[in-house]
């Protein structure tokens, strides 16, 4: 359990030094946010802390931290590496950064951003990305709790079923304002995850499972590398672009900026926890990787969680845990199609205060998401992964020139440096694998460095310029 343990504390005490570290750069003040200076009483309505932070927990997990956490445990221990230092150096300070950037940007979703930050084109680049991977996630969210519900209920409770249940759900959850629904149902729902998280935690030490020890040693069953397939597996466990899309949403709800770090920053380390569990827990239940891979190929992921969740935790156990399972992706589904529609508003200027006007922009998107439902889940998934991280790139690019901007010094580092990384991971994905250019290794490692170092030489001339018109 040292590993287990000491990644546990490591996250938590992330929060803490890291996290006010980052909070220092930042500069939170005292103006006023845009809760209070821009209230509708439908998107920018101001709600207690603990609320806020529950809804961002909750829109931001999703079944990442769980079906990318068992998908990456398949690779051994070193999962638990990414989560710990991914989590703190990178996904935190990603999620921070651009939530709290839309708070100084009145609320602003991510493509309005990196359009203020990175010009018009990348604007124009963004609103196409961000609603299309927003329309995937709103998909693959809608996909897999309607499989795992159609395994706890009779079977004349099909897939279908629940996905047309579930799609009605999401249609209320992206017209009515903020603080009717998901408001009121988000804090229980977060409740039942932190519980759920607390028992198969506690089911594996009572049990006497061996949680596996640190090894740098790829133990994937079929030998696929670690670089860059692990940092694109375990996306929301560690670091999501999908958050920059959620983090304005509850910009537009905070009252007081200096609630930045326990809302953005917070919510990412509490998902870091999540998907440490389940990462643990895939390799201690099923003892070996390769029967993980095993278990996963034939039950998939949702047969996995359930599995596991009734053998540790009971029937009743079980049912609690699944419930938070169930919960995490609906939570994050709803608000993925609520995202896009902010997005789309944000993108024509569409006015949002009637009911009227954001169910002319909510039934196309979601039937879009309807019809995505029918093609195969692991190819969606796929996509939805590069995709992911692909934005968190660009996301993290645009919080470095802002930081560049306001302070002119090195503390861009903090988001320059994850940037890089990013850029790195995203690329090299794309040019070797099988959904993207299918290169070989030996092509696709030094073309992905190519391209990392263009990005790193395009921002040094970008800082050398911003430089010389200080001068």
């Amino acid at each position: 359990m040292i590993t287990f343990l000491v990644s546990l504390f490591l996250l938590i005490s992330g929060y803490f030094v890291y996290g006010r570290f980052v909070e220092r750069i930042f500069q939170p003040d005292t103006r006023p946010t845009p809760a209070i200076q821009s209230a509708d009483g439908v998107d920018y309505v101001a709600m207690p802390t603990w609320k806020v932070f529950l809804i961002q927990l909750l829109n931001i997990a999703g079944t990442g931290p769980i079906f990318g956490a068992l998908m990456g445990a398949v690779f051994g221990p070193v999962v638990f590496l990414w989560i710990v230092f991914g989590c703190i150096l990178g996904g935190a300070v990603h999620d921070y950064f651009t939530g709290m950037i839309s708070v100084r940007y009145n609320g602003a979703s991510i493509s309005e951003i990196v359009g203020q930050v990175l010009g018009r084109g990348m604007k124009q680049v963004m609103r196409i990305f961000s609603v299309l991977l927003l329309v995937l996630v709103g998909t693959v969210f809608v996909t897999s709790p309607a499989t795992l519900l159609a395994l706890l209920t009779p079977d004349k409770l099909s897939v279908a079923f629940w996905v047309a249940l579930i799609l009605c759900y999401y249609l209320l959850a992206t017209l009515l304002p903020i603080d009717k629904l998901i408001g009121k149902l988000y804090p229980i729902f977060g409740i039942v995850l932190l519980v759920m998280v607390v028992g198969i935690a506690g089911g594996l030490i009572i049990q006497g499972y061996p949680l596996p020890e640190l090894t740098l040693q790829n133990l994937h069953p079929a030998g696929k590398p670690v670089w860059p397939y692990l940092f694109v597996t375990v996306a929301c466990g560690a670091v999501s672009g999908f958050h920059a899309t959620q983090s304005p949403m509850m910009a537009r709800c905070m009252r007081s900026e200096q609630d930045g770090r326990k809302v953005f920053y917070g919510a990412m380390i509490a998902e870091g926890v999540i998907a440490l569990i389940w990462a643990a827990a895939g390799v201690a239940f099923y003892g070996t990787t390769d029967v993980l891979q095993s278990a996963l190929s034939t039950l998939g992921q949702s047969g996995v969680v359930y599995e596991i969740s009734t053998s540790l935790l009971g029937t009743l156990g079980g049912a609690l845990a699944i419930v938070g399972v169930v919960a995490c992706p609906i939570t994050s589904g709803d608000t993925a199609f609520r995202s896009a529609r902010l997005t789309l508003a944000d993108w024509f200027n569409l006015d949002q205060s009637t009911i009227r006007k954001r169910v002319l922009l909510t039934i196309p998107l979601l039937a879009v998401g309807a019809v995505l439902t029918q093609l195969n889940f692991d190819v969606i998934w796929r996509y939805f992964s590069w995709a992911n991280q692909t934005l968190a790139m660009i996301a993290l690019w645009a919080a470095t020139v802002y930081l560049y901007r306001e302070r002119k010094d090195f503390a861009c580092l903090i988001t320059a440096v994850p940037a890089l990384f990013m850029t790195a991971v995203s690329n090299t994905y794309i040019l070797v694998a099988s959904e993207g250019f299918h290169l070989p290794l030996a092509w696709g490692y030094p073309l992905g460095l190519i391209f990392t170092l263009l990005c790193f030489i395009l921002f040094f001339r970008y800082v050398r310029t911003q430089t010389g018109d200080s001068n």
